[in-house]
């Protein structure tokens, strides 16, 4: 091992400009995906259309789940860096040609499966929907599973990407996927006319989600290509690299697998409750995931190569890097929870109240949301925790935990939805407001057992009391003047009643961590 005097400070630069280059593209994509969300719900709100959406976009992503971003870094980032590293430029071409010749074969194996299964699944998921709703779901779903699969190789391009620090390149890619939704379903509104919520809408929008994710890869190759040297398609016989990925996509796909029969579950529990749940849960998830892909993907996404480099040197060294991105992700995720929990209905209403979708399902939203917001900060953490097992080559560790977490947000998930679904406002209900509370137990369990099991392969490695705490306080403070302003400020439009307290709130949160001199992770991720 290579042991340095001195571990580097916070403001590496080139930790903070990775994982600005990440959060930019991901920003960009997320934006572009807020558009697309409010325009379907302005067109379908939480109809039985809606419903039959989301059923059908989430199915199909057992594919991408398996197989995609999460899964592919941590076996294919880690030896891809590491070959060169090593200088070793011919053998990583050949190693990323293999596995994307095996991708294709696997992926392509389970969308033709997924197409032909169709009719079972959505039986078998959604026994209590009528035959109307479920012929229809069984549409979208085989016409959204060869989409998953595009998405897969589009992961494989982010892999290959990240590993040569073309972050921003690899991350703006789902901007194109929004932008075929997007045009299909504004597009199939004038042509079908009002009232725009149909069967023909909803069937351009799973077309033009299709197209999206053709785009999303075509997008990505011609930037990958620059690094074609060995370049080959096969199926990895005799390539170097081929079998250490296997051995570590193993565990990483038995993880993954364990997290999307968890959401598969989830999706079974809330078809079983109220109509609407089902796109209500949708709603409050893209939220949900806005910090965590922001920040937290970001940093782990821009960590692990630089952590898979540093894999021979001392546990100090990893242990103050994992530490400096957990303050980081924290000095975000904190904040972000204040948030949702406070001003929830105020960002819900901004963004999605027009056409279909009104006040009453602002309030169930903002709901189900609140209850995903509490396990905010584990979930986020989680990702960098998962990504130093993966850069130290423990794939296994990340899975057990992983099934813990599944099986604990199941179990409390099951035990609250019912009770939950007695509260309601008009027809909507807030059952999956109880699936939510189990999701955030469950990754607050992961978090915990993911530090303590680092914590014995590397050390102390916390973002530190210090730090959470003054984050807590600005987090705190802002959040008592926003939601000052919005008791005393005459009614307004959704978007300026945001205006006028979402703004405040970050304002004053930037400024107290400033004053307190914890604001050192935004500047270091401002920095270009």
């Amino acid at each position: 091992m290579t042991i340095r005097s001195e571990p580097p400070s916070d403001n590496t630069p080139g930790e903070g400009l990775a994982a600005v280059r990440v959060g930019a593209g991901i920003f960009i994509s997320r934006l572009f995906g807020f558009i697309r969300d409010r325009v379907f719900a302005h067109y379908f709100g939480t109809s039985d259309f809606a419903d039959a959406w989301r059923a059908g976009l989430r199915m199909p992503n057992v594919v991408q789940n398996l197989l995609g971003e999460g899964t592919l870094s941590a076996s294919l980032i880690p030896i891809y860096a590491g070959l060169l590293e090593k200088g070793k430029e011919e053998d990583a071409g050949r190693f990323a040609g293999a596995a994307l010749g095996i991708l294709t074969a696997v992926a392509g194996g389970l969308a033709l499966l997924g197409v032909v299964l169709a009719p079972i699944l959505v039986a078998i998921f959604f026994p209590r929907w009528d035959p109307e709703k479920q012929a229809l779901t069984t549409t979208l779903v085989r016409i959204l599973f060869p989409m998953t699969g595009l998405l897969v190789l589009s992961a494989w391009a982010l892999g290959i990407l990240n590993s040569h620090r073309q972050f921003f390149v690899a991350y703006l890619a789902p901007v194109f996927w929004n932008l075929g939704m997007i045009v299909a379903m504004l597009g199939g509104a004038l042509y079908f006319g009002l009232p725009a919520q149909s069967r023909g809408l909803l069937l351009a929008l799973g077309w033009g989600a299709l197209l999206g994710g053709v785009l999303q890869f075509a997008w990505q190759l011609p930037f990958v290509l620059r690094h074609r040297k060995g370049f080959r398609i096969s199926l990895g016989h005799g390539v170097n690299g081929v079998r250490d990925a296997i051995a570590n996509f193993g565990p990483v796909v038995a993880a993954r697998g364990v997290v999307n029969f968890s959401a598969w579950v989830d999706l079974v529990l809330a078809g079983l409750l109220t109509s609407g749940a089902v796109s209500v849960m949708g709603f409050a998830q893209t939220l949900y995931v806005l910090p965590i892909s922001l920040f937290g993907m970001s940093i782990a996404a821009s960590e692990l190569p630089e952590l898979s480099r540093m894999r021979g040197e001392a546990e100090r060294v990893v242990a103050d890097r994992v530490a400096r991105s957990l303050r980081r992700v924290l000095y975000f995720l904190i904040p972000s929870t204040l948030a949702y929990l406070a001003l929830g209905d105020v960002i819900v209403a901004a963004l999605y109240e027009t056409g279909e979708f009104g006040a009453v399902e602002t309030l169930v939203t903002w709901g189900v949301l609140a209850a995903y917001a509490i396990g905010l900060p584990a979930s986020a953490s989680s990702r960098v925790l998962s990504s130093a097992f993966y850069a130290l080559r423990d794939t296994r560790t990340p899975a057990r935990i992983a099934y813990l977490r599944v099986a604990t947000a199941i179990l409390v998930g099951v035990t609250l939805m019912v009770p939950a679904d007695e509260f309601g406002f008009g027809a909507l209900r807030l059952g999956a407001a109880g699936l939510a509370l189990g999701a955030s137990a469950g990754a607050w369990l992961e978090y915990v057992l993911l530090r303590r099991a680092l914590g014995k392969m590397i050390g102390t490695h916390g973002p530190g009391s210090h730090t959470v705490v003054r984050v807590s306080l600005a987090a705190a403070l802002a959040t008592m003047v926003a939601v000052g302003l919005q008791s005393i400020l005459p009614n307004a439009h959704p978007i300026v009643v945001a205006l006028e307290t979402v703004l405040p709130f970050g304002v004053i949160f930037l400024s107290v961590t400033a004053l307190l001199g914890v604001g050192t992770q935004w500047r270091l991720l401002a920095e270009t």
